[in-house]
């Protein structure tokens, strides 16, 4: 029995010398552009949240080690997939006022920060008083988005209009010049007769 136990011991450390070598991305890409946000809100924003939600995401030492390294660099990279706080710009206004909404809902539910990164960095958990800000922040922000898509939808009707307008124009331009052409060509026609 002993030695069975000292096998499979011997086959674990082998295995787990072995899963070291297939290695994670574990990385940082530069910020693009970041949130505007009150220096207060922003500060909670990145304590609570950049760890996943961004490119200035802190790499603990267990983010080195498999089979911990597969867990955390697979959360990091879908977060930012989902939400990225340093790649703002490459979002419209739609899309921002959806994130901000989600922002506020997640953390007025306690949803995030995630309680299995709590866990780990129990000083990233916010006070109620710093969900509240959180929260109106982002309900604020929310509304702003919302407004920023309705103009920018309007715009665009505006301009749509405006060019159906001049194309009108220039149809009833060719319309008028093809009837000249068709008058001429049939004075000519009753010049040749005559």
């Amino acid at each position: 029995m002993k030695r069975i136990a000292l096998w499979l011991l011997a086959a674990l450390a082998v295995a787990f010398l072995l899963i070291q070598f297939k290695t994670v991305e574990r990385d940082n890409p530069p910020v693009e552009q970041t949130i505007e946000a009150p220096p207060e809100v922003l500060a909670l924003v990145q304590r609570s949240c950049f760890d996943c939600h961004s490119h200035q995401s802190d790499w603990p030492w267990y983010s080195r080690i498999a089979p911990a390294s597969w867990v955390v660099a697979d959360d990091v990279h879908h977060a930012r997939e989902h939400l990225n706080f340093s790649t703002w710009n490459r979002y419209d206004p739609d899309e921002r006022a959806d994130l901000y909404e989600e922002i506020a809902e997640e953390v007025s539910a306690e949803a995030m920060p995630l309680p299995l990164y709590l866990f780990g960095h129990p000083g990233a958990r916010p006070t109620d008083t710093e969900r509240a800000q959180i929260v109106a922040w982002a309900t604020a922000a929310a509304e702003e988005a919302e407004r920023a898509a309705e103009e920018l939808e309007k715009a665009g009707e505006e301009s749509a209009e405006a060019g159906s307008g001049e194309d009108d124009d220039e149809g009833r331009g060719r319309g008028r010049g093809r009837g000249r052409g068709d008058g001429d060509d049939h004075d000519h026609e009753h010049d040749h007769e005559h």
